[in-house]
Protein backbone atom coordinates (compact mmCIF):
# COMPACT_ATOMS: atom_id res chain seq x y z
CA UNK A 1 0.00 0.00 0.00
CA UNK A 2 2.90 2.49 1.19
CA UNK A 3 4.15 1.64 -2.72
CA UNK A 4 1.28 2.34 -4.47
CA UNK A 5 0.80 5.48 -2.46
CA UNK A 6 3.99 6.40 -3.58
CA UNK A 7 3.73 5.65 -6.89
CA UNK A 8 0.38 7.51 -7.61
CA UNK A 9 1.97 10.36 -5.71
CA UNK A 10 4.98 10.65 -7.87
CA UNK A 11 2.68 10.43 -11.43
CA UNK A 12 0.38 13.24 -9.64
CA UNK A 13 3.30 15.37 -9.40
CA UNK A 14 4.87 14.46 -12.52
CA UNK A 15 2.65 16.81 -15.00
CA UNK A 16 3.61 19.84 -12.39
CA UNK A 17 7.07 19.31 -12.88
CA UNK A 18 7.20 18.81 -16.40
CA UNK A 19 5.39 22.09 -16.89
CA UNK A 20 8.04 23.89 -13.91
CA UNK A 21 10.69 22.24 -16.96
CA UNK A 22 9.46 23.85 -19.83
CA UNK A 23 11.60 26.63 -21.56
CA UNK A 24 9.62 28.76 -23.51
CA UNK A 25 12.12 30.89 -26.42
CA UNK A 26 10.76 33.73 -28.42
CA UNK A 27 13.25 33.91 -31.63
CA UNK A 28 13.47 34.55 -35.16
CA UNK A 29 13.89 30.79 -35.97
CA UNK A 30 16.70 31.23 -38.62
CA UNK A 31 19.51 28.80 -39.10
CA UNK A 32 16.93 26.43 -37.67
CA UNK A 33 19.24 23.09 -38.43
CA UNK A 34 22.06 24.81 -36.45
CA UNK A 35 20.60 26.33 -33.66
CA UNK A 36 18.88 23.11 -32.75
CA UNK A 37 22.42 20.72 -32.87
CA UNK A 38 24.73 23.52 -31.16
CA UNK A 39 22.44 25.04 -29.09
CA UNK A 40 19.03 23.62 -28.12
CA UNK A 41 19.95 19.76 -28.19
CA UNK A 42 23.37 20.42 -25.74
CA UNK A 43 21.08 22.82 -23.54
CA UNK A 44 18.17 20.33 -23.09
CA UNK A 45 20.98 17.47 -22.47
CA UNK A 46 22.23 20.05 -19.76
CA UNK A 47 18.93 21.08 -17.86
CA UNK A 48 16.55 18.10 -18.70
CA UNK A 49 13.82 20.40 -19.68
CA UNK A 50 11.56 20.78 -22.69
CA UNK A 51 11.67 23.82 -25.08
CA UNK A 52 8.90 25.29 -27.10
CA UNK A 53 9.40 28.21 -29.44
CA UNK A 54 7.28 31.19 -30.62
CA UNK A 55 9.05 32.27 -33.83
CA UNK A 56 8.43 35.16 -35.79
CA UNK A 57 9.71 38.57 -36.60
CA UNK A 58 10.78 41.50 -33.97
CA UNK A 59 7.56 43.51 -34.09
CA UNK A 60 4.84 40.34 -33.93
CA UNK A 61 6.74 38.86 -31.30
CA UNK A 62 7.12 42.14 -29.10
CA UNK A 63 3.41 42.97 -29.59
CA UNK A 64 2.34 39.13 -28.58
CA UNK A 65 4.62 39.99 -25.26
CA UNK A 66 3.12 43.43 -24.82
CA UNK A 67 -0.65 42.16 -25.39
CA UNK A 68 0.17 39.13 -22.69
CA UNK A 69 1.37 41.97 -20.23
CA UNK A 70 4.77 40.54 -20.79
CA UNK A 71 3.60 36.87 -20.34
CA UNK A 72 3.91 33.21 -22.15
CA UNK A 73 7.71 33.15 -23.03
CA UNK A 74 10.74 32.50 -20.60
CA UNK A 75 13.64 34.16 -22.90
CA UNK A 76 13.52 36.72 -25.69
CA UNK A 77 15.76 37.57 -28.93
CA UNK A 78 15.54 40.81 -30.02
CA UNK A 79 17.43 43.85 -31.74
CA UNK A 80 18.33 46.08 -29.94
CA UNK A 81 16.65 48.43 -31.30
CA UNK A 82 13.04 46.36 -30.49
CA UNK A 83 14.61 44.97 -26.95
CA UNK A 84 14.91 49.18 -26.07
CA UNK A 85 11.42 49.90 -26.91
CA UNK A 86 10.50 46.48 -24.49
CA UNK A 87 12.22 48.36 -21.94
CA UNK A 88 10.56 51.22 -22.39
CA UNK A 89 7.40 49.63 -22.33
CA UNK A 90 8.39 47.75 -19.22
CA UNK A 91 7.81 44.25 -21.01
CA UNK A 92 11.25 42.83 -19.34
CA UNK A 93 12.99 42.18 -16.08
CA UNK A 94 16.79 42.84 -14.83
CA UNK A 95 18.61 40.03 -15.45
CA UNK A 96 20.61 39.02 -12.15
CA UNK A 97 23.99 39.13 -12.98
CA UNK A 98 25.62 36.83 -10.26
CA UNK A 99 23.44 34.25 -12.26
CA UNK A 100 25.37 34.96 -15.89
CA UNK A 101 28.49 34.38 -14.54
CA UNK A 102 29.89 34.06 -18.21
CA UNK A 103 29.13 37.61 -18.40
CA UNK A 104 32.51 38.15 -17.67
CA UNK A 105 34.16 36.62 -20.86
CA UNK A 106 32.69 38.90 -23.21
CA UNK A 107 32.79 42.16 -24.66
CA UNK A 108 32.23 45.15 -22.53
CA UNK A 109 30.36 46.59 -25.32
CA UNK A 110 27.57 42.78 -25.05
CA UNK A 111 27.60 43.03 -21.32
CA UNK A 112 25.35 45.41 -20.78
CA UNK A 113 23.77 47.50 -23.91
CA UNK A 114 21.01 48.53 -22.29
CA UNK A 115 21.62 49.03 -18.70
CA UNK A 116 20.33 46.61 -15.66
CA UNK A 117 18.59 44.58 -18.66
CA UNK A 118 19.60 41.47 -21.43
CA UNK A 119 22.91 41.25 -22.75
CA UNK A 120 23.65 41.05 -26.50
CA UNK A 121 24.98 37.29 -27.76
CA UNK A 122 26.21 38.74 -31.34
CA UNK A 123 27.09 41.78 -32.34
CA UNK A 124 27.19 42.59 -36.14
CA UNK A 125 28.15 45.95 -38.08
CA UNK A 126 26.32 48.16 -40.40
CA UNK A 127 29.13 49.62 -42.89
CA UNK A 128 29.23 50.07 -46.94
CA UNK A 129 29.25 46.86 -49.33
CA UNK A 130 31.04 47.62 -52.67
CA UNK A 131 32.02 45.97 -56.14
CA UNK A 132 35.54 46.07 -55.94
CA UNK A 133 35.62 45.58 -59.92
CA UNK A 134 33.32 48.30 -60.50
CA UNK A 135 34.65 51.01 -57.99
CA UNK A 136 37.73 51.53 -58.81
CA UNK A 137 38.82 53.61 -55.81
CA UNK A 138 38.32 52.06 -52.09
CA UNK A 139 35.77 53.40 -50.23
CA UNK A 140 37.57 54.39 -46.92
CA UNK A 141 34.92 56.94 -45.23
CA UNK A 142 31.22 57.27 -45.05
CA UNK A 143 31.66 60.67 -46.80
CA UNK A 144 32.21 58.87 -50.04
CA UNK A 145 28.90 57.95 -50.65
CA UNK A 146 28.28 61.79 -51.61
CA UNK A 147 30.74 61.55 -54.46
CA UNK A 148 29.50 62.16 -57.78
CA UNK A 149 31.59 58.74 -59.10
CA UNK A 150 28.53 56.85 -57.25
CA UNK A 151 25.67 58.60 -59.22
CA UNK A 152 22.85 56.17 -59.97
CA UNK A 153 25.31 53.50 -57.99
CA UNK A 154 23.84 53.49 -54.55
CA UNK A 155 21.12 51.68 -52.87
CA UNK A 156 20.40 52.97 -48.75
CA UNK A 157 18.26 50.35 -46.45
CA UNK A 158 14.63 51.49 -46.50
CA UNK A 159 14.08 54.23 -43.23
CA UNK A 160 11.76 51.30 -41.37
CA UNK A 161 14.56 48.18 -41.69
CA UNK A 162 17.18 47.97 -39.03
CA UNK A 163 19.87 49.49 -41.06
CA UNK A 164 17.33 52.56 -42.30
CA UNK A 165 17.83 55.14 -39.66
CA UNK A 166 21.90 54.42 -39.50
CA UNK A 167 21.74 56.01 -42.64
CA UNK A 168 19.91 59.06 -41.08
CA UNK A 169 22.85 59.32 -38.45
CA UNK A 170 25.46 58.79 -41.29
CA UNK A 171 24.16 61.91 -43.17
CA UNK A 172 24.13 63.91 -39.84
CA UNK A 173 27.91 62.95 -39.60
CA UNK A 174 28.48 64.16 -43.15
CA UNK A 175 26.71 67.46 -42.31
CA UNK A 176 29.05 67.82 -38.82
CA UNK A 177 26.06 67.85 -36.94
CA UNK A 178 23.97 65.12 -34.12
CA UNK A 179 21.13 63.88 -36.19
CA UNK A 180 19.11 63.70 -32.95
CA UNK A 181 19.28 67.51 -32.00
CA UNK A 182 19.50 69.06 -35.72
CA UNK A 183 17.26 66.75 -38.17
CA UNK A 184 16.93 69.34 -40.99
CA UNK A 185 20.99 69.62 -41.61
CA UNK A 186 20.71 65.97 -41.43
CA UNK A 187 18.12 65.58 -43.74
CA UNK A 188 19.73 68.42 -46.21
CA UNK A 189 22.26 65.87 -46.68
CA UNK A 190 19.74 63.10 -47.30
CA UNK A 191 18.57 65.43 -49.87
CA UNK A 192 22.44 65.58 -51.25
CA UNK A 193 22.61 61.84 -51.31
CA UNK A 194 19.92 61.37 -53.66
CA UNK A 195 20.98 61.80 -57.03
CA UNK A 196 23.59 58.91 -56.30
CA UNK A 197 20.73 56.72 -54.67
CA UNK A 198 18.74 54.03 -57.30
CA UNK A 199 16.50 52.53 -54.61
CA UNK A 200 15.63 51.67 -51.28
CA UNK A 201 15.72 48.51 -50.49
CA UNK A 202 14.15 46.54 -47.93
CA UNK A 203 15.25 42.70 -47.77
CA UNK A 204 18.67 40.97 -47.77
CA UNK A 205 17.30 38.93 -51.40
CA UNK A 206 16.22 42.05 -52.94
CA UNK A 207 19.43 43.78 -51.83
CA UNK A 208 21.80 40.88 -53.83
CA UNK A 209 19.31 41.07 -56.70
CA UNK A 210 19.79 44.80 -57.41
CA UNK A 211 24.29 43.95 -57.22
CA UNK A 212 23.99 40.50 -59.06
CA UNK A 213 21.89 42.56 -62.25
CA UNK A 214 24.45 45.28 -61.98
CA UNK A 215 21.63 48.24 -60.42
CA UNK A 216 24.05 48.92 -58.15
CA UNK A 217 27.89 49.06 -57.33
CA UNK A 218 27.43 50.14 -54.15
CA UNK A 219 25.06 49.81 -50.91
CA UNK A 220 24.89 50.62 -47.12
CA UNK A 221 24.18 47.28 -45.51
CA UNK A 222 24.45 45.06 -42.60
CA UNK A 223 27.55 42.60 -42.86
CA UNK A 224 25.31 39.66 -42.35
CA UNK A 225 24.44 40.13 -46.22
CA UNK A 226 28.10 40.14 -47.68
CA UNK A 227 28.11 36.62 -47.91
CA UNK A 228 25.00 36.36 -50.19
CA UNK A 229 25.83 39.49 -52.11
CA UNK A 230 29.82 37.48 -52.80
CA UNK A 231 27.75 34.02 -53.41
CA UNK A 232 26.49 36.18 -56.72
CA UNK A 233 29.53 38.93 -57.35
CA UNK A 234 32.49 37.30 -56.18
CA UNK A 235 34.14 40.77 -56.50
CA UNK A 236 31.90 42.80 -53.87
CA UNK A 237 33.84 43.41 -50.32
CA UNK A 238 33.06 45.36 -47.28
CA UNK A 239 34.60 48.42 -47.22
CA UNK A 240 37.51 49.26 -44.06
CA UNK A 241 35.69 52.70 -43.18
CA UNK A 242 38.05 54.96 -41.47
CA UNK A 243 35.51 56.95 -39.76
CA UNK A 244 34.25 53.11 -38.54
CA UNK A 245 31.21 51.08 -38.53
CA UNK A 246 28.56 51.28 -37.05
CA UNK A 247 27.19 48.48 -34.12
CA UNK A 248 24.07 46.52 -34.13
CA UNK A 249 23.34 44.08 -31.20
CA UNK A 250 21.07 40.96 -30.81
CA UNK A 251 20.31 40.84 -27.40
CA UNK A 252 18.32 38.49 -24.89
CA UNK A 253 16.01 39.37 -22.58
CA UNK A 254 13.44 37.59 -19.27
CA UNK A 255 10.27 38.95 -19.60
CA UNK A 256 8.81 40.49 -16.70
CA UNK A 257 6.21 37.49 -16.76
CA UNK A 258 8.18 35.14 -17.41
CA UNK A 259 7.52 31.67 -15.31
CA UNK A 260 10.92 30.34 -15.34
CA UNK A 261 13.34 33.02 -14.81
CA UNK A 262 16.39 30.42 -12.73
CA UNK A 263 15.89 28.57 -16.17
CA UNK A 264 15.70 31.21 -18.35
CA UNK A 265 19.36 32.60 -16.39
CA UNK A 266 20.69 29.11 -16.86
CA UNK A 267 20.14 29.09 -20.59
CA UNK A 268 21.44 32.91 -20.92
CA UNK A 269 24.66 31.61 -19.35
CA UNK A 270 24.99 28.57 -21.76
CA UNK A 271 24.97 30.74 -24.79
CA UNK A 272 27.48 33.00 -24.18
CA UNK A 273 29.94 30.00 -22.74
CA UNK A 274 33.20 29.80 -24.56
CA UNK A 275 32.05 26.20 -26.20
CA UNK A 276 28.81 27.52 -27.55
CA UNK A 277 30.03 30.85 -28.73
CA UNK A 278 33.64 28.90 -30.54
CA UNK A 279 31.17 26.22 -32.19
CA UNK A 280 28.27 29.11 -33.49
CA UNK A 281 30.86 30.84 -34.54
CA UNK A 282 32.91 28.46 -36.64
CA UNK A 283 29.66 27.24 -37.63
CA UNK A 284 28.32 30.22 -39.38
CA UNK A 285 25.41 31.03 -36.71
CA UNK A 286 26.68 33.98 -35.47
CA UNK A 287 29.44 36.48 -34.35
CA UNK A 288 31.07 35.51 -30.90
CA UNK A 289 31.01 38.09 -27.88
CA UNK A 290 32.83 35.72 -25.84
CA UNK A 291 36.81 37.23 -26.27
CA UNK A 292 38.37 33.67 -26.22
CA UNK A 293 37.00 32.80 -29.02
CA UNK A 294 39.10 32.20 -31.69
CA UNK A 295 38.90 31.63 -35.44
CA UNK A 296 40.42 30.85 -38.58
CA UNK A 297 40.82 33.83 -41.06
CA UNK A 298 38.48 32.02 -43.28
CA UNK A 299 36.19 31.53 -40.32
CA UNK A 300 35.87 35.21 -39.41
CA UNK A 301 35.89 37.45 -43.05
CA UNK A 302 32.22 37.79 -42.91
CA UNK A 303 31.94 38.50 -39.09
CA UNK A 304 32.31 41.38 -36.55
CA UNK A 305 34.83 39.45 -34.79
CA UNK A 306 38.22 40.31 -32.80
CA UNK A 307 38.96 43.55 -30.00
CA UNK A 308 40.13 45.72 -32.57
CA UNK A 309 37.26 45.69 -35.16
CA UNK A 310 34.73 45.63 -32.17
CA UNK A 311 36.62 48.72 -29.96
CA UNK A 312 35.82 50.50 -33.69
CA UNK A 313 32.78 50.57 -33.79
CA UNK A 314 30.12 53.29 -33.27
CA UNK A 315 27.68 52.79 -30.46
CA UNK A 316 23.53 53.77 -31.27
CA UNK A 317 21.46 55.25 -28.50
CA UNK A 318 18.23 53.45 -29.14
CA UNK A 319 16.65 55.71 -26.79
CA UNK A 320 17.20 58.99 -28.81
CA UNK A 321 16.74 56.95 -32.00
CA UNK A 322 13.54 55.51 -31.07
CA UNK A 323 11.99 58.91 -30.16
CA UNK A 324 13.12 60.75 -33.37
CA UNK A 325 11.81 57.31 -35.67
CA UNK A 326 8.28 58.43 -36.26
CA UNK A 327 9.74 62.13 -37.84
CA UNK A 328 12.71 60.38 -39.70
CA UNK A 329 10.46 58.09 -41.56
CA UNK A 330 7.79 60.67 -42.54
CA UNK A 331 11.04 62.80 -43.56
CA UNK A 332 12.43 59.88 -45.23
CA UNK A 333 9.84 59.16 -47.31
CA UNK A 334 9.34 62.95 -48.35
CA UNK A 335 12.51 63.34 -49.84
CA UNK A 336 12.28 59.74 -51.66
CA UNK A 337 8.87 60.20 -52.66
CA UNK A 338 7.84 57.18 -50.70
Amino acid sequence: MAAAACLAASIAAAPAWAQSKTLTISWWGFNGDKLDEYIIKPFKEKCGCEIVFETGNNADRLNKIKIRGGEGVDVAYFTDAYSQIGIAGGLFQPVDKAKLPNLAGIYDMAKAPQGDFGPAYTIGRVGVIYDSAKVKTPITSWNDLWKEDFKSQLSLPGITTTAGPMAVMIAGAHAGVDPFADSDAAFKAVEELKPNVVKNYNTGSELVNLFSTGEITTAVAQDFTLAQIQAAVPTAVWADLSDGAIATLNTVNIPKGAANVELAHEFINFILSPEVQQKTAENGVDAPVVTSVKLTPEQAKLWTYGADMIASLKPVDYEKLNAAKTDWVDRWNEVFGM
